[in-house]
């Protein structure tokens, strides 16, 4: 099956030793683009979150590169393609088993202002994650996204105590 990109929203609680787990969701479509169990990581450019996806994305970030360079010339403004390239491809490629677990690196954690959790938010060529009190403080623009990381964090408890 092809990659179709990511979609959806997921929630999962912190592990010891900085452990975390790729939802099922979000797992299967890093799978897909990755052809294997790689998960890309960085900080978001913008937001108080990280970005996440497969190694397919790489080849369309030096696509991403490129347009940058030409509208930067068009426009005659100055261009640094050597720290562009730094911010485009300055993600880490972490390792995750079939249960989806990784081990996020403190700098990520840091970056990701990572506490108790992680909300995983998709957005089509990639998907966000973010810890859900720093998602709580951006805009009304964000409504529905913190409506479902609200819920998804609540329900998080009562799935532990089923078990």
């Amino acid at each position: 099956m092809s990659f179709a990109g990511y979609s959806g929203q997921a929630y999962s609680p912190a592990g010891d030793k900085n452990r975390f787990v790729l939802p099922p969701l979000f797992r299967k479509a890093v799978k897909d683009s990755s052809g294997s169990r790689i998960l890309c990581l960085a900080k978001h450019d913008r937001w108080n979150c990280l970005v996440g996806f497969g190694l397919s994305r790489k080849q369309e970030l030096e696509q991403q590169l490129d347009r940058e360079e030409d509208k930067a010339l068009q426009l005659g403004r100055d261009f640094d393609r050597d720290l562009r390239a730094m911010q485009l491809f300055g993600f880490v490629e972490l390792p995750f088993d079939e249960s989806g677990r990784f081990v996020m690196p403190d700098h990520l954690r840091t970056l990701g202002r990572v506490e108790s959790g992680l909300y995983f938010q998709g957005a089509g060529r990639f998907f966000t994650v973010w810890n859900p009190d720093q998602l709580a403080l951006m805009g009304a623009e964000w409504e529905s996204a913190q409506a479902a990381c609200t819920n998804l964090v609540s329900e998080c408890p009562a799935k532990a105590k089923d078990r």
